[in-house]
C-alpha cells in the first residue's frame, strides 16, 4: 500500500493514499489481516466546513437539527452533586482506552501519561478506561484488568492522576476519577461469549458463535467477579466505579436477550438481573460506594458495506427486531426508549446517582456510536450528515435527562463539533438537557480542554480533534509482538503517535 505525503493543517503526516475497508464478513477474532488504514484525502473535511458556530448552525437547520449555542461558558464549570461527592465542574473525560497495558493488565507508560495528562486537564470527573474484570473479558490483550497483581499499579495510576490535578490545580478535593468495569462478551479477544443468538451479530463474530452461549451458572459465577472487582476499586481509592452496559459488550448484550431462555432473559426483569443483583452485592460490601453506570440507550441493527458501495446500509433484518435494546421492533432505524426509561428506574431504586448516555455499536455501526468525518477502518462512509447522529444524542439523552432530572446524566457525541463544542455544550447544560458533558476522542487529541474553556474561553482549531478516526485505526492494528497497537492522536500527539502509526502501517504493508 503505497503512501504519500499530505500537507495536514498541524503540518506534514504521513497517510496511507487510499480507502481500504473490511469485508462485510470479517470476523476481528481470527482474521490475520485485519489492519486496513484509513486514508485521507486532500481536501480534508468532508462535512465540517463551518467558519463560526451560526454556520453550523445553519447547516443543523437544513438538516432539520436545532443545535443551540451559547458564549456564556458558566454553566460548564457549576459544580454538580454525585451521590455523596461534589465535582467541581459539568465536563467528563468519557472511558477512553489506550490499549497499552502490559501483557498482565498493568498500566504501561503510555497509560501512565494519558491519565496524567487527563487529571491536569481540568475535566472534574475522570471516568477511567475500561478495566476487565476477568482476563477472558479482556477486548485486546492490551486492555487493563483488575486482578490481584494488578492493585498495587492501577493504585499508582490513581495517584499519578490525582497528583498532576493538584499540581494544575493545587487541589484535588473536587475531583472524581472513576473505573469502569467490563466483560467483552462475543468481543473478548481470547474467549468471546455470546449472551444470546443473535442472527445479526453472529455472522460478524464467528469466534464468539463457535462456542456455546455463556450459561447462568457462568453468570452468577461472573456476578462473583464484579463484586471483588469493584470492591478492590474502592479499596485503592477510586471515586466511583461504572458497571458497563453499552456497545454491545456483555453486559449491554444482556439488556438486549429477549430471546433467551433462562433466568437472565427474556423479561426486563431477567434482564437486569445481573446488574441489579451486583449492584446490590457491591452495596453490602462497600455501604458508601458510587456506583454509576453507562448504558446503552439505543443498539441500533447493523450496518454494512460492499466493494461496490461504500456508504454504510442497514443489513436485511426480520420484524419483529428483537435483538436490539432501546430500538424499536417494528422500525429499528428508530430508537424506542420505553425500557431504557425503566432501566432508569431501576438503576435509580438502586441508588446509582450518574449514569452515561451512549449508544450503538463500534463494531457494526459505528457512526451511531461516534459521528465521524472519516469512517474508522473497519467502518464505512457515514450514511448521515455527521450532525444528524450528534443530534440523536442529544435528543435521547434530552428525554432521558427530563424523564429522570434527580439523576445526573452524562451526555455523549460532542467530539464532531470541533471548535464549538464548548458552545453547545453550555447550551444542552443550561437547556436543562443533560446534567454533565463527556468529552471522548476530543479528550485524546486535547486532554487540557476544560482548562483551554476556563482560561482562554476559546479552544485552539489546531487542536481539536477532527474525527477523522486514526485513533480507531491504531485500536483495530494488532500485529506486533504485544497482539496490540497502543492508541492515542497521531495527527495532535504527534511525537508520541507518529511514531506508532508509522510503525503500524510498515507492519500492515509487510502483510
Amino acid at each position: 500500500m503505497g503512501d504519500k505525503e499530505i500537507k495536514w493543517p498541524w503540518g506534514d503526516f504521513t497517510a496511507p493514499s487510499r480507502y481500504s475497508y473490511y469485508q462485510t464478513n470479517l470476523d476481528l477474532h481470527t482474521s490475520k489481516n485485519v489492519v486496513l488504514f484509513l486514508s485521507v484525502s486532500s481536501e480534508m473535511a468532508r462535512f465540517f466546513k463551518y467558519r463560526s458556530l451560526q454556520a453550523l448552525q445553519e447547516a443543523a437547520t437544513l438538516q432539520g437539527v436545532d443545535l443551540s449555542g451559547t458564549d456564556q461558558f458558566s454553566p460548564l464549570f457549576e459544580p454538580i452533586t454525585i451521590g455523596h461527592r461534589v465535582a467541581g465542574n459539568r465536563l467528563a473525560i468519557h472511558p477512553m482506552e489506550g490499549c497499552d497495558s502490559t501483557k498482565d493488565g498493568l498500566p504501561d507508560d503510555l497509560t501512565y501519561r494519558r491519565w496524567e495528562r487527563f487529571g491536569a486537564g481540568g475535566a472534574k470527573i475522570i471516568w477511567g478506561e475500561a478495566t476487565a474484570v476477568v482476563e477472558e473479558g479482556r477486548a485486546n490483550p492490551r486492555q487493563l484488568w483488575i486482578h490481584e497483581q494488578s492493585c498495587s499499579a492501577l493504585e499508582k495510576l490513581l495517584k499519578h492522576c490525582r497528583a498532576a490535578h493538584r499540581t494544575k490545580h493545587r487541589t484535588d478535593s473536587d475531583l472524581m476519577v472513576g473505573l469502569q468495569l467490563t466483560h467483552s462478551g462475543r468481543y473478548a479477544y481470547r474467549n468471546p461469549s455470546r449472551v444470546f443468538c443473535d442472527p445479526l451479530l453472529d455472522p460478524r463474530t464467528k469466534a464468539a458463535t463457535s462456542r456455546p452461549l455463556i450459561t447462568d451458572d457462568q453468570l452468577k459465577k461472573l456476578e462473583d467477579h464484579y463484586v471483588v472487582a469493584a470492591t478492590r476499586a474502592f479499596q485503592l481509592g477510586f471515586d466511583f466505579i461504572d458497571i458497563k452496559q453499552c456497545h454491545r459488550y456483555l453486559l449491554s448484550e444482556l439488556l438486549a436477550a429477549k430471546t433467551r431462555p433462562g433466568i437472565y432473559g427474556g423479561s426486563l426483569e431477567n434482564r437486569t438481573r445481573f446488574i441489579s443483583n451486583v449492584i446490590r452485592r457491591i452495596r453490602d460490601a462497600v455501604p458508601q460506594a458510587i456506583i454509576c453506570s453507562r448504558i446503552n440507550a439505543y443498539d441500533g441493527p447493523p450496518f454494512s458495506v460492499s466493494s461496490e458501495i461504500k456508504t454504510g446500509t442497514p443489513v436485511r433484518y426480520s420484524l419483529p427486531f428483537r435483538s436490539g435494546f432501546g430500538t424499536c421492533e417494528t422500525d429499528p432505524l428508530q430508537e424506542d426508549l420505553t425500557e431504557p426509561r425503566q432501566l432508569l428506574g431501576i438503576l435509580q431504586s438502586l441508588d446509582v446517582p450518574m449514569i452515561s448516555i451512549s449508544m450503538g455499536n463500534p463494531y457494526s455501526n459505528p457512526h451511531i456510536v461516534r459521528p465521524y468525518e472519516y469512517p474508522p477502518v473497519d467502518g464505512y462512509e457515514t450514511p448521515e450528515h455527521p450532525v444528524l447522529g450528534v443530534d440523536r444524542h442529544f435528543r435521547i439523552a434530552a428525554q432521558l435527562q427530563r424523564a429522570y432530572p434527580q439523576l445526573v446524566l452524562v451526555g455523549s457525541g460532542y467530539s464532531w463539533l470541533q471548535s464549538y463544542l464548548p458552545h453547545v455544550a453550555a447550551a444542552q447544560i443550561k437547556n436543562g438537557n443533560i446534567s454533565v458533558v463527556g468529552i471522548g476522542r476530543a479528550s485524546l487529541a486535547y486532554p487540557d480542554l476544560a482548562n483551554a474553556v476556563l482560561e482562554q474561553g476559546v479552544l485552539e482549531p489546531r487542536q481539536v480533534c477532527r474525527t477523522f478516526s486514526y485513533c480507531t485505526a491504531l485500536m483495530r492494528a494488532k500485529h506486533n509482538d504485544k497482539g496490540q497497537f497502543p492508541t492515542g492522536c497521531p495527527p495532535f500527539d504527534k511525537e508520541i503517535y507518529g511514531p506508532i502509526w508509522k510503525d503500524a502501517s510498515d507492519n500492515t504493508a509487510s502483510h
